[in-house]
């Protein structure tokens, strides 16, 4: 056992100091920036990692940037964004990737709803959207959304009105192949590479600069992409993309995933 104080030879200023220091540490720490990995989908089917940044994720001019640095490095034809909801995200899409639709994810919406909802009546409220994108087509999916709302609206206006404000942004995966869905609907296919992020920067704890969390993160990607360029099977299948560019002309990177690593 190691005792701080003056039996330890420490003053009791010097013992405030440091802990001061520790404070100073561990706040700088809790509010560090975190990484941003885009992800996305080409022409042909298969993933690739696509950019890395450092940033303030709340903020549009962040978003805007980092955007603009993809479409600088040669990103074209972006058919589709799905992210979890950031602040000035939505308004960066819409002003870089003119064209491009943007999918909410439907978990991390869901764990929004959740928070307005009592615990004992969680379960139903989400059987209750679940059964939206359970739909075997758009159609379905788009007529069990309005009953859902409506239904919901008695006895929980709030999530009713939550999902009324979020119609086009959760169901934009329905004008994609159904084929699709499941990849397009959530960020859930970047949870693999966002733990292994969060597991390897556990390991470091605390990060000296911006510039060490961005070689990090990149090393831990660059695994990542390069497993998914050698990998037998592709992401999309080529039947499936097939029936996506018949949908457009563009033959470019259909879809980008993005989400913070935390």
């Amino acid at each position: 056992m190691h005792a701080l104080g003056i039996d330890a030879g420490l003053s009791k200023s010097e013992v405030s100091r440091i802990c001061a220091d520790l404070d100073d540490e561990m706040a700088a720490f809790r509010s560090r920036d975190l990484s941003v990995v885009a992800t996305g989908v080409s022409g042909d089917g298969r993933r690739e990692v696509l950019g890395v940044a450092v940033g303030d994720t709340e903020n549009e001019a962040f978003w805007a940037e980092f955007l603009r640095g993809l479409r600088g490095r040669g990103l074209h034809g972006v058919r589709l964004v799905i992210s979890d909801h950031h602040l000035g995200l939505k308004s960066a899409i819409s002003t870089v990737m003119v064209g491009s639709s943007w999918q909410r994810c439907r978990v991390h919406f869901m764990r929004n709803v959740l928070a307005r909802v009592n615990r004992t009546q969680m379960p139903m409220v989400i059987a209750a959207i679940q059964t939206i994108f359970a739909q075997p087509d758009a159609q379905n999916v788009r007529s069990q959304f309005e009953r859902i709302t409506e239904t919901l609206a008695g006895q929980f206006p709030d999530v009713a009105n939550m999902l009324a404000g979020a119609r086009e942004d959760l169901l934009a995966f329905t004008h994609f192949p159904e084929a699709h869905w499941r990849k397009i609907w959530s960020t859930n296919p970047l949870e693999r590479l966002n733990r292994e992020i969060k597991r390897r920067s556990d390991v470091v704890g605390v990060f000296p600069n911006d510039e060490a969390v961005h070689r990090l993160v990149t090393a831990v990607v660059l695994e990542v992409h390069d497993e998914w360029q050698v990998a037998e099977r592709r992401y999309l299948s080529e039947t499936s993309m097939a029936l996506l560019k018949r949908t457009s002309a563009i033959n470019a990177t259909p879809a980008i995933k993005r989400r913070r690593a935390s």
